[in-house]
């Protein structure tokens, strides 16, 4: 069932748990993630993210997350990741996106609610969600990002204004952790989520999910993250079972990989506290 995610991340924060965020990049990423969500009876958020368009196009993007959340029961939201520009963003909308994300969190303050507040117009007119990102979570690789930032806190004091201001519907919050791998465990700033989570109404949503650990997450989704995304954890899950694999037969090695990243959303389910939907 193809929705925005506007009630979902509503409930989530209410009742303390997050959905899982798993980018995409083919059909088979894409519909072993539905496919889990739809034997656990449990919401997905299905992005594809703008740097991942010389993999596969928007266009082919939106006919497979429209096509596999149409053939679910369960609430599936077409996410655009880490929206660059305008245009693009406008597109993803009229191919069918449900929600939208613009990360203009490089920009200055001003700029950056100047160019949400645009989007914020356009995407609610068409019912279509929207995430914005105050501070900036940094990156580790290029595996989600096209080039290696490092991460800037969001800053406490800038959040009321920007989310009046813009009327997003969720915050991507900075509390210490980057895309891509980290080199150890990331320290995360629970102080600040807390600060944060105590002063505005919006779903906060986490970026730079993988190999942030388990206890660190499920804290998270506990204090007001209500969306996690993940996706280097998957990747590292599908390379690591082919190089341990002896396959040679592609069909055979495609499905192992499948498996692989099924047993991933799976354990990020119960990492999350997601089953919380169903209480």
């Amino acid at each position: 069932m193809l929705v925005n995610s506007k009630e979902l991340l509503l409930n989530a924060k209410k009742k303390k748990y997050a959905i899982p965020a798993t980018n995409f990049i083919d059909l088979d990423s894409a519909r072993t993630f539905v496919n889990v969500a739809e034997k656990r009876k449990l919401p997905l958020i299905l992005p594809f993210a703008q740097s991942h368009r010389d993999i596969i196009s928007l266009e082919e993007a939106a006919l497979i997350g429209k096509y596999l959340a149409n053939s679910v029961s369960v609430p599936v939201v077409l996410h655009l990741d880490h929206g660059e520009d305008l245009d693009y963003i406008s597109k993803a909308i009229k191919l069918g996106f449900t929600s939208v994300m613009i990360d203009a969190s490089q920009k200055s303050f001003e700029k950056n609610v100047e160019i949400t507040k645009r989007v914020v117009e356009i995407a609610h007119e068409n019912n279509v969600t929207v995430e914005a990102e105050l501070g900036h979570v940094g990156a580790n690789d290029t595996s989600e990002s096209n080039e290696i930032t490092n991460s800037i806190y969001t800053e406490v004091s800038d959040v009321i204004s920007f989310v009046e201001q813009t009327n997003v519907d969720s915050l991507a919050v900075s509390i210490g952790t980057a895309h891509g791998i980290y080199k150890g465990t990331p320290k995360l700033n629970f102080d600040r989520l807390e600060e944060i989570n105590n002063i505005v109404d919006i779903p906060l949503v986490l970026h730079g999910g993988s190999s942030t650990g388990f206890k660190n997450l499920t804290r998270c989704a506990t204090s007001g993250i209500s969306k996690i995304n993940i996706y280097s954890d998957f990747l590292k899950a599908a390379i690591e079972s082919v190089n341990e694999s002896s396959i040679n037969d592609y069909i055979q090695l495609k499905k192992r990989i499948n498996d692989e990243m099924a047993k991933v959303i799976n354990t990020y389910f119960d990492v999350f506290k997601t089953d919380n939907y169903l209480s």
